[in-house]
């Protein structure tokens, strides 16, 4: 995003350009941020250690058009759910090539996840037994949590520790794995997420530590090697004006160390070094363009926009913070506003008092930045409001994605029986 003259370019497309074009509320995505995103990490990492390969986390921005961006520059995907490995094989991942990450998996999840040829990345040990009445895979890896977790967003999203519902406990590591070899596999990875938007340097070695010291021991007492080591996600990105970004090189060469050196200790053939991103690969290449409809004065000076907690719901689920810029009065003077959308929740009431231009009116355009990871994902109908419309950006172009929702979306599949209709 750039400020020209006052006004806010996206991929060198102006923000007045795109709503009056697109609509709003619009998500507008960066194609050429997302390239270099995945570049500096995929180059940070692979300078320091090969094998590696990083797989998208497609959770974060599941649009096809993001995540076929993605498939271009060489990421393999990670898929949360069958519906995920799906959409990974419509833009031409398939087989190995994706990771299927998912938790508390039913016994359908299994069946129609081992039709598909994904590397099934196991949550818990006691969902092998059932995987194993289906089929025996040819390679196997489980989610260890290794006891601790951090999280810049918060305690709901740390998703590692004793307060995470996710990952295999230490203790139950060493059985899950023997049970898997004496059924006949040989090939094994393993797996942790260390947390969420984590910002330090220094957490990455230390948890990676952990992990090893885990997984290194059960490979060594039973005979097994492991093929990959996925060191997950939680490479986080800064929300907040002023916070230090992640030192990627940093981190890279922190990590990089920690695992030479345990793989060395265990006496491990050296495993592809792999991890599983959203975040810092789309995060900050994702905007939302909203239009002010309204402002209140009352107990508070209120901004009315149309984007509201259905739009992005960050902010209401989970306190997360979205800096928010007005086209053309970046450099008025400033007073105290509060921002919301339309939803009759006052959880929408998502900014409660904020410096934010003083002249701002009815009409002008409200630009909400680092939105492009758990943004149109998160978002739903709700009040009759519609799900907002998508576009791609790049070098003065753009592309509609995603065609902005209608009623007849919503109502698609309803069926009203005839009893009703009298």
């Amino acid at each position: 995003m750039e400020l020209q003259y006052g006004r806010i370019w996206i991929g060198g497309v102006s923000a007045q350009e795109l709503a009056e074009r697109y609509g709003t509320p619009l998500y507008v995505y960066d194609e050429t941020r997302i390239r270099k995103n995945y570049g500096r990490v995929r180059d940070a990492f692979e300078r320091r250690y090969r094998p590696f390969r990083l797989f998208y986390a497609i959770k974060a921005c599941s649009n096809p058009a993001i995540a076929r961006i993605l498939r271009q520059e060489g990421a393999g995907i990670d898929a949360a759910s069958v519906n995920e490995i799906l959409l990974a094989r419509r833009i031409g991942a398939e087989g190995e090539d994706v990771i299927f990450t998912g938790n508390y998996l039913s016994d359908e999840d299994l069946r129609e996840g081992w039709k598909t040829g994904a590397i099934f990345n196991l949550d818990d040990a006691s969902t092998l037994p059932r995987l194993l009445r289906i089929g025996t895979p040819p390679i196997i890896s489980f989610r260890i949590n290794p006891g601790y977790g951090r999280s810049n967003v918060g305690d709901y999203v740390t998703n590692a520790g004793p307060d995470a519902k996710f990952g295999v406990h230490p203790d139950q590591v060493e059985g899950a794995y023997r049970a898997a070899r004496d059924a006949g596999i040989r090939r094994f990875g393993v797996h942790m997420m260390p947390g969420s938007c984590v910002t330090d340097a220094e957490y990455f070695p230390y948890v990676l530590e952990l992990l090893m010291d885990i997984a290194g021991p059960v490979a060594r007492k039973l005979g097994i090697e492991y093929e990959f080591i996925d060191l997950g996600g939680g490479l986080g990105i800064p929300y907040r004006p002023g916070e230090p970004a992640l030192d990627l090189e940093r981190t890279a060469e922190s990590v990089v160390a920690q695992f030479r050196g345990k793989t060395k200790h265990y006496g491990l053939r050296p495993p592809t070094l792999k991890a599983e991103l959203g975040r810092i690969l789309v995060g900050d290449a994702g905007w939302i363009i909203g239009r002010v409809h309204s402002l209140k004065r009352g107990y508070r000076s209120i901004i009315g926009t149309d984007i509201g907690m259905n739009v992005l719901a960050r902010p209401a689920l989970y306190g997360a913070y979205h800096h928010v810029y007005v086209d053309g009065k970046e450099e008025a003077t400033r007073a105290k506003w509060g921002l919301c959308g339309q939803i009759c929740e006052n959880t929408d009431f998502w900014i409660r008092e904020r410096e934010l231009p003083a002249s701002i009116e009815v009409g002008d355009l409200v630009v909400v930045e680092n939105a492009g990871a758990y943004g149109f994902v998160m978002s739903y109908p709700y009040n009759g409001r519609l799900r907002p419309a998508e576009v791609l950006v790049r070098d003065g172009d753009s592309w509609l994605i995603r065609e902005r929702e209608t009623f007849e979306d919503t109502i698609r599949g309803v069926r009203i029986p005839d009893h009703l209709r009298v």
